[in-house]
């Protein structure tokens, strides 16, 4: 589909206790297989790395996932208690998530808030697309908040930003619906940018010179940024800066100015 798979390298292990072990994605890389036979994928990598574990009795459990595009924070929990607490804190909302998006346009304030529910919009409509996802009254109750980081002039693309995200539910693919019903797409997003046609298209013939015209990345500019959790007292965060690419789109534009 794509000749956008990263080649096979040794996992950025972000921070690591006995219990949790906090991993970097790179863009492009799946994090369940989908098929037998398939590409590798974070899974593969992470019961390479924590194979000692697996052998004394451990495991592997991921405690959120991010799409193939998205780049940033994954944490693994390395034994059953650790990730049944790490699974409840999610369940109750008290695992804190922040993403950086960079957005095509200037949104109309320095922050704001969308909750509004999302489904799986095959449900209620016909749907090219059986993953999209769609506000809709019928949905499950979703709510992001957004923060301008900072304004800047692309010297081709014009006006684009830098949000912080900030979800406090976790339906599939909430920072990017939420932004697209805002107004404000993220850059190189191939099914809430400026047509889902660019995801169809891409699927077909994989990414060509048209769509890096309409997208401008060859992925959606979408970044898990920081992760943070308490468990039995403990505080536990990790950070993780903003991947070269998305850095690269903002090293060549001019800063407009903070919110």
């Amino acid at each position: 589909m794509s000749d956008q798979a990263p080649k096979k390298a040794s996992l950025c292990i972000l921070g690591e206790t006995d219990s949790l072990i906090a991993i970097e994605k790179p863009p492009f890389l799946l994090v369940h297989p989908t098929r037998p036979g398939g590409p590798a994928t974070l899974w593969d990598q992470l019961r390479e790395l924590l194979a000692y574990e697996i052998a004394g009795g451990g495991q592997v459990s991921l405690i959120n996932r991010l799409d193939r595009e998205t780049s940033g924070i994954v944490l693994i929990a390395k034994d059953s208690e650790t990730a049944r607490s790490c699974h409840k804190a999610m369940k109750m909302g008290e695992i804190e998530k922040q993403y950086l998006a960079i957005v095509s346009g200037w949104p109309d304030q320095d922050q704001w808030s969308v909750n509004e529910p999302i489904l799986r919009l095959g449900e209620v409509q016909d749907s090219r697309i059986w993953l999209k996802r769609g506000v809709h009254p019928l949905g499950v109750p979703a709510h992001t908040n957004f923060l301008v980081e900072q304004r800047y002039l692309h010297p081709i693309h014009g006006m684009i930003a830098l949000i912080r995200c900030r979800p406090l539910t976790g339906r599939t693919h909430q920072i990017r619906v939420h932004l697209s019903h805002s107004g404000w797409p993220v850059v190189g997003d191939k099914i809430y940018g400026p047509s889902e046609t660019c995801y169809l298209k891409f699927i077909e013939g994989g990414w060509t010179a048209e769509l890096d015209e309409l997208l401008w990345l060859p992925r959606h500019a979408l970044h898990s940024c920081h992760l943070g959790v308490s468990l039995k007292g403990e505080r536990h965060s990790w950070d993780s800066g903003l991947p070269e690419d998305m850095q690269e789109l903002l090293r060549i534009s001019k800063i407009q100015g903070v919110g």
